[in-house]
Order: structure tokens, then C-alpha cells, then sequence
């Protein structure tokens, strides 16, 4: 179930000796050399960790990419294009700021995607519409500082897919990391909320969840670590905010098989307590698991994100639906962390429930968001601030992770 069988890795693939040379505004209007390529139509959807640009051709065109520093771009080269689509549809958005096309001379046009960070693509190929023509489809995705400069850094001369080479090979050796023939078990230990979302706050000592999430992440992320054949790591390893969608994108690109989600929240019924492991679905299982996955799903609303999905044909790179596959490893994993629980800690009743959480919805990767305990109930204040108690919890989590392993791999997934 790894990132690698949905994302392909695609780098730099143009060295240019004008790389600092780059011109400025590109006008939409201008046009090529005799019978250029029509670019007739274009859309955009993302979001601050991935973006899709598609844009259809009358014709199939052959194309390049680099990657140009200070500030940081993509630049698609082009054969000669008219671009007869409205600017409105290309407008700037998701990891972009600005969006420039246009023709570069004779015989020749170019595209200019300035973005808002480091950003690489992981998918850039040609496709044959259904219909009319082809389209260019450009899948970005965020990256590190030290990753764009390598790209810019290692980029050589390479035909692209559509000049005759199957798919462009990442030239800095910095792909995402195949989980499936790595040899290691990878968990993706994701700690709730962070930087100006705080979450929720215990009822007697007011400790923020933000804190007592990562504390335990840390906690669960060593003992992970300490097994044989597992490497566990952190979302976040400090008091910062991440979207929802970064959080997903940080587990793919770290190859996780396993992505768990901590969480420790409030209810208005304060008699209320215990651990609750909770699954995707579109259909809340009851009316708390709707209500709670309505307040995590409001973190990014609270640093000015949106979770628009945008239009449904650029869907599969925003806010996926699990497939059907990937949810049933959800739901093994689950019962397991449930059976190591029961008898062990305070579980709610119902324990395994289901909900649409955004954070869930990587559809590669198994995953289960594990509410510890709630902040409004006293005594699960107590528990969750006793490093004793956290101990033990992430051992049993550990053990359950182990044997939910042990079946992935007899079962070849």
C-alpha cells in the first residue's frame, strides 16, 4: 500500500544555460510560428501541500521541464501554442502564486509557475483525451528547500515522455520513498493539531491537546522504532501548525504503510470518557463521531486554509475517497488496536467508530485517527498528562501494530 504505486516520482529535466535569464510577464495573447498548437482549454484545483494544473492541446504536444531558483518556479517549455483558453481558468492558486504563458519566439512558447515554496512535480506527462485532442497534466506537490536546490542544482537535458521516453526519472536521487519494497515498516505518527491551533483544552489544568498529542507521538514514535524491521516518524516535532493535507502529504512522501492520527478531545457531556479509534467513511457512524470529525476538520479554517476539494476531475490529488482495499486495512488495523486496548485502558463504548475525517483520506496509505481520551472528563485529564499512563498506552498501540504487521505481510499487502 505505498505512496509509490499512486505518485510517480518526477524531477528537473532541463539544465539551462539561461536559467538566471528567465523573462518576466509572458503575454497570453501573443501567438507562434505557422500552425501552432491551440491550447483550448485549462484548469487548476489544490490546495498548500498539492496542486494539479491540466491543460488541453488540440494537438499532442511535446514539452520540458526545469526548475529555476529565487524565487521558485517550474517552467514547461513548449512547442509553438496559441493559448485560446480565459485567463480566469488558469488563475493562480493551491501551491502557486502566479501563472504565466506564452509564446517565447519563433516556433516555441512557455509556461511560468511561480510558487509560494519549494515545490516539486511528481507527475508531468501527456494523456489522450477521450474526446478532442490531448492534455498536459502537472501534478506539484510541496517539498523541502534542500530538495528544490538539488533539483535545480542536478536538472540535465532529457527528453520528456512525450518525446519518445516512457517517464521522466528523478535526477537527484531524492524520490519518495517506495514503501513496498523498502523492507521496512513505516508509520506515519501524526500529533493532532499544533501552532495557532491549539485543539482542545483539559478541563482542570487547561493544557492545550497540541501538547499532550506530540508528547505522546514522541512517546509511541520511539517504542515504534525500537522494533525490528519498523521506522516510525513525526508529522510534526514541535509546536507547528500543518493542514490537514500536509500531514497526508508528509506520510506519502515518507513512504508510510501505516498513518495514525493522535487526538485527545472535549464533549459537552463531561461523564463521558475513554479511547475511541476511529476509521473513514462518508457516513458518520453515530452523531458524536459526525460532530467530532466536524471539529478537526475545522483546523485548517482556523489558519486560513480551505478544504475545498475543487472540481471532481482533479478530486483524486485533494481529498481522496480510501479505496476499498486500503479501507479494509484501516478497519483490520483498528480492531487490533481496539482488542490491545480492551481490558488494558478505559475504552468508550462502541470504541471502533467512523467518520468522514479529512486527515483520513489518504487512499494509499492505511489509517486510523486514535482519540486517547477526553480533555472535558477529569479523570481522563489525570491519565493523559501521566507519563506512566501514556507509556503504557503506546505500548499496547505498539503491539497492536505489530500484529496487524504480522497479518499485512501473510496476507502479501
Amino acid at each position: 500500500m505505498s505512496a509509490a504505486r499512486v505518485l510517480r516520482a518526477v524531477s528537473s529535466v532541463i539544465l539551462l544555460g539561461l536559467a538566471l535569464a528567465v523573462p518576466g510577464p509572458l503575454g497570453a495573447s501573443e501567438t507562434a510560428t505557422d500552425d501552432p498548437l491551440l491550447a483550448f482549454s485549462a484548469r487548476i484545483a489544490g490546495d498548500d501541500a498539492r496542486t494539479r494544473v491540466v491543460v488541453d492541446f488540440d494537438g499532442e504536444p511535446q514539452f520540458s521541464v526545469h526548475y529555476v531558483a529565487a524565487p521558485e518556479r517550474i517552467i514547461i517549455d513548449l512547442p509553438a501554442t496559441a493559448f485560446g483558453f480565459p485567463a480566469h481558468d488558469l488563475a493562480a492558486r493551491g501551491l502557486f502564486k502566479d501563472i504565466r504563458y506564452g509564446a517565447m519566439g519563433e516556433g516555441s512558447a512557455r509556461m511560468v509557475l511561480t510558487a509560494i515554496r519549494p515545490v516539486k512535480l511528481v507527475l508531468a506527462e501527456v494523456q489522450k483525451n477521450e474526446g478532442q485532442g490531448y492534455r498536459l497534466v502537472l501534478d506539484a506537490e510541496m517539498t523541502t528547500k534542500e530538495d528544490f536546490a538539488e533539483r535545480v542544482k542536478a536538472q540535465t537535458w532529457v527528453q520528456s515522455a512525450a518525446l519518445g521516453v516512457k517517464s521522466m526519472q528523478d535526477m537527484t536521487g531524492t524520490a519518495t520513498v517506495d514503501a513496498a519494497n523498502d523492507g521496512i515498516f513505516t508509520i506515519a505518527v501524526d500529533a493532532g493539531h499544533g501552532g495557532i491551533d491549539a485543539g482542545a483544552a483539559g478541563l482542570r489544568t487547561k493544557t492545550p491537546e497540541k501538547d499532550i498529542t506530540l508528547a505522546f507521538a514522541k512517546v509511541l514514535a520511539d517504542k515504534l522504532n525500537a522494533q525490528s524491521g519498523v521506522k516510525a516518524f513525526l508529522t510534526r516535532r514541535n509546536d507547528t501548525f500543518l493542514s490537514l493535507s500536509e500531514r497526508v502529504t508528509l506520510a506519502r512522501q515518507g513512504g508510510a504503510d501505516l498513518f495514525i492520527s493522535l487526538h485527545a478531545d472535549t464533549l459537552g457531556q463531561k461523564n463521558i470518557r475513554g479511547a475511541t479509534v476511529y476509521t473513514l467513511s462518508d457516513t458518520a457512524s453515530d452523531r458524536m463521531a459526525a460532530a467530532l470529525a466536524a471539529r478537526e476538520n475545522l483546523s485548517d479554517e482556523l489558519a486560513g486554509y480551505s478544504i475545498d476539494s475543487g472540481p471532481p476531475e482533479v478530486a483524486d490529488i485533494l481529498l481522496d475517497l480510501a479505496r476499498r482495499e486500503t479501507q479494509a486495512f484501516s478497519i483490520s488495523l483498528a480492531r487490533r488496536v481496539v482488542g490491545s486496548f480492551d481490558g488494558q485502558i478505559g475504552l468508550i463504548n462502541n470504541p471502533h467508530r467512523a467518520a468522514g475525517f479529512q486527515v483520513l483520506r489518504a487512499p494509499d496509505i492505511p489509517s486510523i485517527l486514535l482519540e486517547l481520551g477526553f480533555l472535558s472528563n477529569e479523570e481522563d485529564e489525570k491519565l493523559l498528562l501521566d507519563e506512566a499512563w501514556r507509556d503504557k498506552v503506546a505500548t499496547l498501540l505498539v503491539d497492536a501494530v505489530i500484529r496487524y504487521r504480522a497479518q499485512s505481510v501473510a496476507g502479501g499487502g
